[in-house]
């Protein structure tokens, strides 16, 4: 059996004095969507900017493709193969789409290859195409969502850290995002997924570990979960 994509292993993580995750454990497969879900506060994001490096385990490691990356600066894990796109989308407003989606191949000195990227971003999310010469903070909801997205994906990454895609959203749209996230697994592209809602989430995800105050409680196969009543009354409130 081949080695997870991305293993965590005991981590911990501290704001200041307040233990935030404690010894959280999960492993991610090439090519699978795994879904972390918990109600808030429960330490999903705090586990996604543990992995990306925008925080620092207090314990415990990270291994990616085998090799431990706990502690390492975000722009190295970036260029490891790691994106994250952040919750809340964060797209630059005053910028048009065209150059949101560029600066998220700053790594990436080969036109001819940026431009390839490009395309391949057109293609995934069509909306955006229209859209090109559109300042980003004029677009919807949903498309700032598409372009946050594309934007992680224009780095290429071995890993998408996807955190809560659909907050915001209405729920026509929201399944509209979710179902680019299935489509994004059905061409290869591994995901762990942070989302609210839990039935969004599972039908997309191939298994799900569920948080609670920072600990791992539970886990199984999506079907598995979408199954066990007790866990999703006690700990997503489903």
């Amino acid at each position: 059996m081949s080695q997870p994509v991305l293993q965590l292993l005991g981590v911990k993580v501290a704001y200041g004095k307040v233990q935030a995750l404690h010894g959280v454990e999960l492993a991610v497969e090439e090519g699978e969507v795994v879904a972390l879900l918990g109600a808030n506060g429960a330490g999903k994001s705090t586990t996604l900017r543990a992995i990306s490096g925008l925080l620092r385990p207090t314990a415990g490691d990270i291994l990616f493709n085998g090799k431990s990356i706990a502690g390492w600066a975000p722009d190295a894990i970036l260029r490891a193969g790691i994106a994250h796109c952040p919750e809340e989308r964060h797209v630059w407003g005053e910028m048009s789409v065209d150059e949101n989606l560029r600066l998220g191949a700053f790594l990436c000195n080969d036109r001819k290859e940026v431009d390839r990227r490009m395309e391949l971003a057109f293609e995934r999310f069509p909306r955006l195409r229209e859209r090109a010469r559109q300042l980003a903070g004029t677009l919807s909801g949903g498309e700032q969502q598409m372009l946050a997205i594309a934007r992680a994906l224009m780095a290429e990454p071995k890993l998408l850290l996807l955190d809560e895609p659909s907050l915001g959203l209405s729920p026509k749209i929201s399944d509209e995002v979710m179902g680019v996230v299935a489509e994004l697994q059905g061409q290869g592209v591994t995901i762990l997924l942070v989302e609210q809602n839990v039935h969004r989430a599972l039908r997309v995800a191939s298994k799900a570990y569920v948080l609670e105050t920072g600990k791992v409680v539970a886990s199984d196969t999506a079907e598995g979960l979408l199954g066990n009543r007790e866990v999703l009354r006690a700990y997503l409130g489903a």
